[in-house]
């Protein structure tokens, strides 16, 4: 696994790959009929059906074919569907699961499914990496922490929370890196090692790097006027007006952050598995955030809740223990580490905080992925291609029909 063949945009070139290129011309009303141009596994990942403009309602031939019409989904019956059988019926087909998630449009409780028993299947991978990318992250925090307690004052306590912002800035971009290419895997069931997912996101670090400042960027710059009205009236021996008019500006600016955070959600993703450029990769996650920007704001919002729920839930006994220790007031969920602890309370922080991060950082990258992955199946027929990709017997068959996967599927 030294690349990601197979999730080249559509419309972009993607050389061919002799070693897994299947012959040409497949039979008459298999879905590589109805498939884009040339990729690998025969257009996998990469090629689409031609249903035209991206966000277009699906035709003929796709998910709104009827039961025995022409496509990939009509026609002869199948095991699945297509005509009388053993889970369909007359109905339509049944979806194939060849790994974390079906392969057709995903509810909420799918991609959360999903992102959960990737991080079960694959562990070793998930949580390994995990585990060392948070303990380093809580170490250099505690390191701060502890430097600030020894020497009070004002310019220490924000060197100490600031210092380890560079370090969670390159923990998050290789956590979604080398996150991203598990979940890849994991969604067409197949295993990866840290070694493979490190050897395959490696080469896009430093592209990730610059697309996590730029983003990042984008988001804070409506901010900026609010903050410099802030400053200004508190610099002006607290200029009440000048105080008000900044507050009004930030609350403003929220909405439109956003907004932008939302559109550019699916940038990382697009980066790292269609090899986009950081600006391609911008434009490319505007382009399928269109028209699903509530559906994606109401999801991440889920997650972010449901994970704070279980992070508050699993620091709690970490928090009151250092405050026993310290006899201190010991922070909330959000930012437990407090400066006025004493080496002993933060190292009992630092380990719930570790134990938290070990969990949240790859169950958050999974559904980013999941959620790019779910709008391209939805948008640009990519099941078909998985499926392909997979190496499932009877992807001509597959298709969205609703209904639940049988057994072995």
């Amino acid at each position: 696994m030294t690349d990601t063949p197979g999730w080249a945009s559509p419309g972009s070139p993607e050389p061919p790959r002799d070693d897994v290129r299947p012959p040409a011309g497949p039979p008459s009303g298999a879905v590589g009929d109805a498939a884009g141009g040339p990729g690998p596994y025969g257009g996998a990942y990469g090629s689409i059906p031609h249903q035209g403009q991206s966000g277009d309602a699906p035709g003929p031939g796709h998910y709104g074919a009827a039961p025995g019409g022409p496509g990939p989904y009509g026609g002869a019956p199948g095991p699945y569907g297509g005509g009388p059988g053993q889970y369909g019926g007359w109905g339509a087909p049944l979806s194939p699961k060849p790994g974390v998630v079906p392969l057709r449009p995903l509810g909420v409780g799918e991609i959360l499914d999903g992102a959960v028993t990737t991080v079960r299947r694959h562990w070793r991978t998930a949580l390994g990496l995990s585990l060392g990318l948070a303990a380093l992250q809580q170490l250099l925090s505690a390191l701060g922490q502890f430097w600030a307690y020894e020497q009070p004052g004002d310019l220490t306590e924000v060197v100490a929370l600031l210092a380890p912002v560079p370090l969670e800035v390159l923990v998050g971009v290789v956590a979604i890196g080398m996150l991203t290419m598990v979940v890849s895997k994991a969604v067409l069931g197949q295993p990866v090692t840290l070694r493979e997912a490190w050897q395959t996101a490696r080469p896009r670090l430093a592209a990730l790097t610059g697309l996590t400042l730029l983003t990042g960027l984008i988001a804070a710059a409506p901010f900026v006027p609010g903050f410099a009205l802030l400053v200004a009236g508190i610099v002006d021996d607290v200029n009440e007006p000048l105080l008000g008019l900044g507050l009004i500006l930030l609350l403003a600016a929220l909405p439109l952050a956003l907004w932008l955070t939302i559109g550019l959600s699916l940038a990382a993703p697009a980066l790292v598995l269609e090899r986009q450029g950081v600006l391609a990769a911008m434009s490319r996650s505007r382009r399928l955030v269109r028209g699903s920007w509530w559906r994606l704001f109401g999801i991440n919002v889920l997650t972010r809740v449901l994970m704070f729920i279980a992070s508050s839930m699993i620091l709690t006994p970490f928090s009151i223990a250092a405050m026993l220790v310290s006899g201190d007031f010991v922070g909330n969920a959000d930012n437990p580490m407090s400066v006025a602890l004493p080496p002993l309370g933060l190292l009992i922080v630092a380990i719930g905080g570790t134990i938290v991060a070990t969990f949240t950082i790859p169950l958050g990258a999974a559904v980013n992925v999941l959620l790019y992955i779910d709008q391209r199946i939805r948008r640009e027929a990519l099941d078909i291609e998985l499926a392909r990709a997979a190496g499932l017997p009877e992807y001509g068959s597959a298709g969205w029909s609703g209904q639940p996967t049988p057994p072995g599927v």
